[in-house]
């Protein structure tokens, strides 16, 4: 995974609203800690959550899978 990479969340992180399968991009990668800043937005280009997450916690998009959408749950 590198900067600017379609990512796909693993698993909930509930007290960010976001949900496995959420889909964010990476915008800076550690090299020395083996982690990436994720930056995950709504449709409007709203902030919903920049975090820093471990690989285990992502996976890279894949070519042939379709976005979903889906409501945030409101504050």
């Amino acid at each position: 995974m590198r900067a600017l990479d379609a990512v796909v969340l693993t698993h909930d992180i509930p007290e960010h609203g976001l949900k496995e399968g959420d889909v964010g991009a990476v915008v800076h990668r550690y090299e020395e800690r083996d982690a990436f800043e994720v930056e995950f937005v709504t449709a409007e280009g709203k902030t919903v959550a920049v975090l820093t997450l471990k690989e285990s916690d992502l996976r890279l998009m894949e070519g042939d899978e379709i976005l979903h959408v889906r409501q945030m749950a409101s504050a």
